[in-house]
């Protein structure tokens, strides 16, 4: 008889946390799971999900448009904000059902209250001060926006969690940030009618992606009327009688209705009780874990964003089934964090899996690099100026493909395909051997025969 209250206890009702929960329960261990706000995690509540449903309301407009080119007549048109707002309220509603009906079904004991260590074993259930004790401890509390509190005015500025709740589309909107939930916002407000722009202190947008994908992506959103202004960051943000006025490093004054901080994001570990538990954390306040998400604890696990690894939904849910195999099946196993596919649903969209091209070029003697880029059909009787972009990069001496990156419609559908491909160590004969599908883009990826360009030692020739 285990002199503990429960087996494991989880606390953070995200995806990572979830099924954590819900697979030990299944296994027969005693589980409890404590979450503070909403079952679902950002992910579900406040990140991927809700943000795709807007990616696809602010794409309408262009796809009115582009429907004159193929014969289409399309009358007036118009766009209800609150319409969208609710109705992605009632499907984030739908799916948080779905996750506490997992959990329950799995006999786990779901708790809506907030958790604090008070020691390696022993919680307190801030709701009703109660404490419990488990044997094993995950925590999976994943991150928070950085409210970037150095900027005077941060208190008049939102967050992306904020942008799901607005009571009012604005009529402009000023983003800070360079990275991917920056990128995506500006493309989703501006779809939506909102004159919008887009402002980071770095030399170009998303400065872990592929030169060629950034720059596209950059001209790309400049030519839709997307004012991006890189090399500059907000000095100070003031309220006016309409609206927000800014102050900028380099731009002068800005005004806007709204302004959203896109600056980062930190790990959800403030006052967890993690010093009384003994858990040591990073300089940033992320849990520090060993390659199997143990922390210095040995009954404690972290998972997700928490740790500050690769902050993805998919990659906390495999770190929970990598903890379910080590913990409880006597398999220790570590998560894979090796060729995960990445998207950004930018419009035009970017889907990447493996080594950019710079990446690439530090760690391989010699590479090949295939570039393509062309107008895709659909643009042809659209008349919309735009243009897709595919990239290989080859390892020369093994043939392998080390990188694969794509600018346009569904490249985060087609990653995820060349995940898999990347993942069982293809190489470009493997690619090369592979009949096309016509008419289609992705048959550009088998059809790039010649490389465009090769790299030896840093250097292009």
């Amino acid at each position: 008889m285990s002199s503990y209250d429960y087996d494991l206890f989880v606390i953070g009702g995200g995806s990572g946390g979830v099924r954590a929960a819900r697979v030990a329960a299944s296994l027969g261990k005693k589980v409890a799971i404590a979450e503070e706000y909403r079952y679902g995690g950002t992910c579900v509540i406040r990140g991927c999900v809700p943000k795709k449903l807007f990616v696809y309301a602010s794409q309408f407009h262009e796809h009115f448009e582009d429907a004159a080119g193929f014969g289409w007549t399309v009358g007036r048109s118009s766009f209800d904000w609150k319409k969208l707002v609710a109705a992605k309220d009632a499907e984030i509603a739908r799916l948080e059902g779905l996750y506490k009906k997992g959990l329950a079904g799995a006999n786990a004991e779901i708790l809506e209250t907030r958790a604090e260590l008070v020691d390696a074993h022993t919680l307190r259930l801030v709701k009703t001060g109660q404490t419990v004790t488990a044997k094993t401890i995950v925590i999976a509390t994943g991150g928070r926006p950085n409210p970037h509190v150095a900027l005077p005015g941060h208190e008049l500025c939102i967050s992306s969690n904020d942008a799901f709740h607005l009571e009012e589309l604005p009529k402009s909107i000023v983003i800070a940030g360079g990275g991917y939930i920056a990128v995506e916002f500006a493309n989703i407000f501006h779809g939506l009618g909102v004159a919008t722009t887009l402002i980071y202190r770095g030399a170009e947008i998303l400065s872990r992606f592929d030169e060629d994908l950034r720059r596209g992506l950059h001209e790309a959103m400049v030519a839709k009327g997307i004012r991006i202004l890189c090399h500059d960051t907000l000095r100070q943000v003031s309220k006016a009688d309409d609206g927000l006025v800014l102050e900028t490093l380099d731009s002068g004054t800005l005004q806007a209705d709204v302004v959203m901080l896109a600056l980062g994001r930190d790990p959800n570990t403030e006052g967890l009780g993690l010093e009384a538990a003994g858990v040591a954390v990073d300089e940033r306040g992320a849990i520090i874990v060993d390659d199997y998400s143990r922390t210095n604890v040995e009954n404690i696990y972290a998972l997700g964003d928490v740790t500050n690894r690769v902050q993805l939904t998919p990659v906390a849910i495999h770190e929970a089934m990598c903890f379910i195999e080590t913990e409880y099946k006597n398999n220790p196993t570590r998560p894979d964090h090796e060729l995960i596919p990445t998207a950004v649903f930018s419009q035009p969209e970017i889907g990447t899996v493996g080594l950019s091209e710079e990446e690439a070029g530090k760690r391989h003697s010699e590479l090949e690099v295939y570039r393509a880029q062309f107008r895709p059909l659909k643009a042809t009787l659209s008349g919309r100026p735009e243009r897709m972009i595919m990239k290989l990069i080859v390892d020369s001496a093994s043939r392998k493909v080390v990188g694969a990156h794509i600018l346009g419609h569904d490249a985060g559908e087609m990653a995820q395909l060349l995940g898999v491909t990347l993942k069982a160590g293809c190489t470009k004969d493997d690619f090369d051997r592979t009949m096309a599908l016509h008419p289609t883009a992705a048959e550009e990826l088998v059809t790039m025969y010649a490389p465009s360009y090769r790299i030896r030692d840093g250097k292009r020739f």
